[in-house]
């Protein structure tokens, strides 16, 4: 039997117009009654009539998560805690890859909006900073939050600490002793994993150490790019003890190199990657990682466009979670 509106909010102990307020994303709702609202409609497996909500207002109840990232992780680590909130708000999440391809870059955006017309667009690195979607975003009257947003531009930027989570990482193969330490950053164009390269500098220079432009490499956020870069780090005349990578896949593509070179982690070489996805945590040895909270990040999103609640993005923070691909330096 199809639950009611009305059950809701007998269920939740409120009038049918505050549950229609919360389910169509209204402001000026208390949180305490926001949230007896959604757990009600949970409870009860309530679904809202999508069609009759349209009739109703101008919006689409829908989302558009856009995406040109080689991180498979990283994207579904977003994408998961987006489609959450958007459930528990009575929205749907569209995800739509966005090709950049030369001459066509942004008539699949232009069509989505036009057919689709989403309620909000959420970005992710790079497209966070393009300046040329940016600047097509803001000619489509549509609401925008840049997930990890450096440059000024449309939308909302729900910033990261980027560069305090480079520094995290470096820190902790600072603190086993390493003094050599490389890092293989992010490519060209990603403003805020750049970041993560000041971190490194910043961790290196509070320690003593002068920087060695040999020690950086660019990879391309896949793991091939991450062995390509410690292969040539690892054929130095001086190898580093310890690398840092700016995210798990260019550091598990590190730890292959690494075994394929005869050594051990982390008893010849230490690594430490970032973001946590699933694949750090089931890799051997574990990776010591620095964790992003993807799915936070995702929800916060949503809850921006929805809500106009952009204080949830201050919940999100970086932490390093420390597994076994770090250990005592050697010499």
């Amino acid at each position: 039997m199809t639950t009611t509106i009305t059950e809701v909010a007998q269920r939740a102990g409120v009038s049918i117009k505050t549950v229609s307020r919360v389910l169509n994303g209204e402001p000026h709702v208390r949180p305490a009654v926001r949230e007896r609202v959604l757990q009600a409609a949970k409870t009860l497996a309530y679904t809202p009539n999508q069609a009759a909500r349209r009739l109703a207002g101008s919006r689409s109840f829908l989302i558009a998560f856009l995406y040109n990232n080689p991180s498979p992780s990283y994207v579904a680590g977003i994408q998961t805690g987006a489609a959450r909130r958007c459930r528990e708000l009575g929205y749907h999440l569209v995800v739509e890859p966005l090709e950049q391809e030369v001459g066509n870059e942004l008539e699949p955006l232009t069509a989505l909006v036009k057919t689709l017309a989403p309620d909000g667009i959420i970005l992710i690195p790079p497209l966070s900073d393009d300046f040329g979607l940016l600047a097509h975003l803001a000619t489509l009257d549509v609401q925008v939050v840049r997930i990890a947003g450096y440059i000024d531009g449309p939308g909302f930027k729900l910033e990261t600490p980027e560069r305090e989570g480079g520094r995290l990482g470096v820190e902790q193969l600072l603190a086993f002793g390493h003094r050599r330490i490389a890092i293989v950053a992010a490519p060209a164009g990603h403003h805020a994993a750049s970041e993560r390269l000041l971190g490194y500098f910043d961790a290196m220079k509070a320690a003593g150490i002068p920087a060695d432009p040999g020690l950086v490499i660019a990879g391309k956020f896949d793991v091939d790019s991450g062995r390509d870069a410690a292969q040539q780090l690892l054929a130095l005349p001086d190898p580093p003890t310890a690398i840092f990578a700016a995210n798990d896949d260019m550091a598990l593509g590190v730890a292959r190199a690494a075994r394929e070179a005869g050594l051990r982690i982390p008893e010849d070489l230490s690594i430490v990657g970032f973001d946590d996805t699933p694949a750090s945590r089931t890799a051997w040895p574990p990776l010591t990682t620095v964790r992003q909270p993807l799915e936070g990040l995702g929800a916060a999103a949503v809850q921006a466009i929805v809500l106009g609640d952009r204080a949830f993005a201050e919940e999100c923070r970086f932490e390093l979670v420390s597994r076994g691909s770090v250990g005592p330096a050697r010499r």
